[in-house]
């Protein structure tokens, strides 16, 4: 009978493998942050476009809070895109060597992140 001989990348394999479900939970998480960007990103555009439908009605201060509602949240989309990738990345090796640690920074983050928009947004839907 012939013995097998692994390679480094038989040993990976191994390693992915044994961690499977691990993997898998961090890879939907990773999805459900790019949805969520994708959805702030939306918002903004879907603001920046109502406000310019009613622009005859409104005040400069107005066109002043869409404006920067539009492009903070698409800032805040792309960022939050960027922070996920990171955050994945940084879980797979985690994950392998039995040393994951949560990421409190970057929910924390995130989280003042959307709440300066959420306040932008009322502060916009007040004065209109």
């Amino acid at each position: 009978m012939k013995k097998r001989e692994y390679s480094d990348e038989d040993s990976q394999s191994t390693i992915d493998s044994k961690y499977i479900q691990q993997h898998l939970a961090s890879e939907r998480t990773f999805l459900a942050w790019i949805r969520t960007a994708i959805a702030i990103i939306g918002v903004g555009f879907l603001v920046t476009n109502l406000h310019f439908t009613m622009a005859d009605k409104l005040s400069p201060l107005s066109d002043l809070l869409a404006n920067i509602i539009g492009l903070s949240s698409v800032g805040l989309g792309i960022l939050t895109i960027i922070m996920a990738l990171f955050a994945y990345i940084k879980k797979i090796d985690a994950i392998n060597n039995q040393s994951f640690r949560t990421s409190r920074a970057t929910i924390i983050a995130l989280a003042v992140f959307v709440i300066v928009i959420a306040l932008i947004f009322g502060t916009y839907f007040l004065i209109v």
